[in-house]
């Protein structure tokens, strides 16, 4: 398998760390954004130069560019279990999941608006049905897991035009019982859109979805692309004013973010059971090491969940005060909703599963992290929890 970008890096001139701190530094925030891959940014520069024309021109360099997006769109379905004529590329994973929604409340406007949906949706997911239907939200356990009963009640309710249920959470790795709840969704003719944002390239993606949302980001692969598939089945039309484009929704797609995402997904896939191996293990001892330091909660199921990733939060202290205190020390490591990460709010999916939300952390390993990285933040992590509480008076509380 082609590794990832190097997980320790030099910290930038000037970067301030205290005395005794790594001199590099280690990307550990790869829940939804991961390092860009060396061969997703090779196949990227190689697009720039091949690929750089209107797929719909006729001409050598329009037919080339088409080729290109054509394999793109084949290798992606193939890696995602799609069939290639269903999968559509969006601008972003954002338009993505808005295509989904409205897309299937329009066709399905007669039937209702009523959406039933987890509480722990990305927040896209969450916007979209608030701004075009009338949400359902299901409650999770304290693990994060979906409570399937009421979700399958809901499912049976008048009115219902769609389900959504994430295949697993990208802040705290819980997997979603996805299986168990399309058996429903089918039975009941119901459309099922199953966001695949945090597993596509990490785990497999659950069949028995109707509509179905990636981010290429998530895997290695640079902005500027989102991954949609409508079931040959599927009702959907449309939400957007009529283009004259050939994708299913308005504007150009690049060409180099669609082969660079094709080649990125089809390298971790092909990787991926040796990354789960290793990547698995190190989750567990930052678990295991973040559940000795006083006060705090290792949240998400222990085994039904992705490999990679790794939430706890810590009593008395900001979430915003520890990730300051480890970026100084040279770790980049995330905080609040893992889908609304810039403003520092409350964790919705913290909210909803009733566990601890102040003084959160989201640890996500990237593909190509090194067990060195992982041994080096275990060891300074204790004591950076202990300082940020030192500083703010909270020390033996």
């Amino acid at each position: 398998m082609t590794s990832g970008p190097p997980a320790r890096a030099p910290l930038s001139p000037g970067h301030p760390h205290p005395s005794g701190a790594s001199t590099q530094r280690a990307y550990l925030d790869a829940s939804t954004v991961a390092p860009l891959l060396p061969a997703g940014r090779d196949a990227w520069l190689a697009a720039i130069d091949e690929g750089w024309a209107d797929p719909r021109r006729l001409h050598r360099e329009g037919r080339t560019a088409r080729l290109l997006l054509e394999g793109a769109r084949e290798s992606i379905a193939a890696d995602l279990g799609a069939r290639t004529e269903e999968l559509v590329f969006t601008g972003s994973h954002t338009e993505a999941v808005h295509a989904a929604v409205l897309g299937t409340l329009r066709a399905r406007r007669r039937v209702g608006t009523r959406v039933v949906l987890s509480a722990v949706e990305h927040s896209a997911v969450l916007q979209a049905t608030h701004f075009a239907g009338e949400p359902l939200l299901i409650g999770v356990t304290e693990s994060g897991r979906v409570d399937v009963s009421g979700f399958t009640d809901e499912v049976g309710a008048e009115g219902v035009a769609l389900a959504c249920l994430q295949s697993a959470n990208a802040e705290v790795g819980t997997r979603q019982p996805v299986a168990e709840v399309a058996e429903v969704t089918r039975s009941s003719s119901i459309p099922l859109l199953v966001d695949a944002a945090a597993t596509a390239g990490h785990a497999a993606v659950p069949a028995g979805w109707d509509l179905l949302t990636a981010d290429p980001r998530s895997w290695g692969a640079p902005a500027g692309l989102g991954v949609l598939a409508i079931g040959a089945n599927t009702r959907w039309v449309s939400p957007s004013p009529a283009d004259d484009g050939t994708e299913r929704v308005p504007g150009a797609v690049s060409v180099p973010a669609a082969l660079a995402a094709a080649v990125a997904l089809r390298t971790v896939t092909a990787g991926r059971a040796e990354s789960d191996r290793l990547r698995r293990g190190l989750t567990d001892r930052i678990r295991a090491v973040a559940a000795t330091i006083p006060d705090t909660e290792v949240v998400g199921d222990p085994e039904q969940r992705l490999p990679h990733l790794v939430t706890f939060s810590c009593l008395y202290v900001d979430g915003e005060a520890i990730v300051d205190d480890l970026d100084r020390l040279g770790f980049a490591v995330g905080s609040g909703s893992a889908c609304t990460a810039s403003t520092l709010e409350p964790s919705h999916v913290l909210a909803a599963m009733g566990v601890l939300t102040h003084g959160n952390i989201r640890v996500g390993l990237p593909v190509g992290v090194t067990p060195e990285a992982v041994d080096e933040f275990c060891a300074v992590l204790p004591g950076a929890v202990a300082r940020v509480r030192a500083m703010l008076g909270a020390e033996g509380l």
